[in-house]
């Protein structure tokens, strides 16, 4: 199974496709001159639900934002579940890192 994380900047969110099929996606908004990246929302599509796609999707944008030495506001459940669950990602946070 291929899986794929991408960032669709016209549409402000980290996409995940499974064998080329759009599986879900997670919402955010730049802020802070794009230094703060903003979740507001990730959904899973229910047909791959319980296929740890959610943290895949999760994992891959949290990757990007290091990548690109932003920080995360997560307000998003979801995402804000999965840092915490995550000590490695909890730089990420403000006055965190």
């Amino acid at each position: 199974m291929s899986r794929n994380v991408t960032d669709d900047r016209d549409q402000s969110r980290f996409e995940i496709t499974v064998d080329g099929a759009l599986a879900g996606f997670a919402e955010y908004e730049l802020r802070g001159d794009g230094k703060t990246v903003v979740f507001t929302h990730t959904e899973v599509f229910p047909e791959f639900e319980g296929q740890g796609v959610g943290g895949t999707l999760a994992r891959g944008a949290l990757d990007d934002v290091r990548a690109a030495g932003r920080e995360v506001v997560p307000l998003c459940p979801f995402i804000r579940s999965w840092i915490q669950r995550h000590p490695d990602y909890q730089n990420l946070l403000p006055d965190q890192g």
